[in-house]
């Protein structure tokens, strides 16, 4: 498989003679994002959802969306959200 960051990962067999590279190639023309970038928009709205129920520390949802430690998640999460787990757990309670 190849490792799409964190714990996770896709398995590749030839199966119908579709390779990793053409998945890769089909997955972007269809959703116009690579197979990593989507993952991890959908990882991060998981994680806004959660950061907004209050209820989970900032470090369990890290964890169990596969981040290894809080300080990569926190980037990750500022990268895709354009703000900080905490601020964007603020930001959505004041809603």
């Amino acid at each position: 498989g190849f490792d799409l960051g964190g714990r996770w990962s896709i398995q590749f067999e030839k199966h119908g003679g579709v390779s990793r590279s053409k998945f890769a190639a089909r997955f972007k023309s269809i959703s116009g994002a690579s197979v990593m970038e989507y993952l991890t928009r959908w990882r991060m709205l998981l994680a806004a959802d959660r950061l907004a129920r209050g209820d989970e520390a900032v470090s369990a949802i890290a964890y169990s969306l596969g981040y290894a430690s809080d300080a990569a998640f926190s980037t990750a999460f500022k990268r895709v959200m354009g703000s900080a787990p905490r601020a964007h757990a603020r930001r959505r309670a004041r809603t």
